[in-house]
């Protein structure tokens, strides 16, 4: 349906007359006419019924009256809603995190965020790295929180996120600065499952080292991990960005001969996609933040430096 024919229909109706509609929409008056003519051959019915030198609606003029400008408030606010999508200042973005890098670096970000776009609404999903990669793929979200790596993604860096470990004050490893894998040799861990990218990290390392790790326990969450450490049930290898808030426990980055064990977190989305400008403003923001708040620096004031991986251009 034409919405200038629309248009028209509510102008002249208001108006009561085709010349100063016309003039009011800046048509001439017979290509109003032709609109008002148009508009009615297509619903079948008569608008509007000669009056002297006045126009008046017909009854089935009047009952498709508030209907017609209902029909115009919507595709006003239509364009209204596109432009400030166009403008990023609303829609839906979607990431997706571990649930440790959602409390420690989303949830303190997130309050002020919606502070200064209030109209962009942010859904969070959990997942593993290897979770997070298959979402990605399938357009499930607009970014992934995730380690650094090889894949069809567009990147921006974050900051480096050191595997720890984590364990009583009274323990025996409480003098060393940084832990070497080997010194864990006769431990019982308390690990992230294997999809988890510390988890990849630290089997990597003892791979090299000819480590056996004597596992305990694999959970999804790095909370439930250090909260057995707590209790001494043994030693917790979480990512960095963990919230290691008891006072008995003790947490020290991981080496294997000198070298950090750890990646570069990135904020990732599939260039394959088309980007709102929103989501381009979070990232921007995002990054931000990491530079000033990335959670866990605490920790790694002895960790050897993690190389910073170079990224392809977006």
């Amino acid at each position: 349906m034409n919405l200038r024919a629309l248009q028209m229909f509510v102008a002249t109706a208001d108006s009561g007359g085709l010349g100063r509609a016309s003039t009011r929409l800046n048509l001439s008056q017979p290509a109003a006419s032709r609109q008002i003519h148009s508009l009615e051959t297509e619903l079948g019915v008569s608008l509007f019924q000669r009056t002297g030198r006045t126009l008046q609606l017909t009854a089935e003029g009047e009952g498709l009256l508030r209907q017609a400008r209902r029909l115009l408030g919507d595709a006003d606010e239509l364009k209204e809603q596109a432009r400030q999508l166009k403008g990023g200042q609303t829609g839906t973005l979607r990431i997706s995190a571990t649930p440790q890098m959602i409390v420690s670096l989303l949830a303190p970000f997130l309050p002020r965020y919606r502070k200064r776009h209030p109209g962009i609404e942010v859904h969070l999903m959990e997942g593993s790295a290897m979770r997070q990669r298959t979402r990605l793929e399938r357009g499930e979200i607009h970014l992934a929180i995730m380690p650094a790596g090889d894949g069809p993604f567009a990147r921006r860096l974050l900051a480096p996120v050191h595997a720890l470990a984590v364990h009583l004050k009274a323990h025996r490893l409480r003098r060393l600065p940084v832990i070497d894998v080997t010194d864990l040799l006769d431990e019982p861990l308390l690990l992230m499952q294997r999809e988890f990218g510390s988890r990849a990290w630290f089997d990597a390392a003892c791979a090299a080292a000819q480590v056996r790790p004597r596992v305990m326990l694999e959970s999804t969450t790095a909370t439930t991990l250090i909260e057995l450490a707590a209790v001494g049930y043994g030693v917790a290898i979480v990512p960095s960005t963990s919230m290691i808030r008891n006072p008995a426990l003790r947490a020290a980055p991981l080496t294997y001969r000198g070298s950090a064990i750890g990646q570069w977190s990135t904020v990732a989305r599939d260039p394959r996609r088309a980007t709102p400008r929103y989501v381009e403003q979070f990232v921007e923001e995002l990054e931000q933040h990491a530079k000033r708040h990335f959670p866990g620096r605490e920790y790694l004031r002895a960790a050897p430096p993690l190389p910073r991986p170079v990224l392809p251009l977006p």
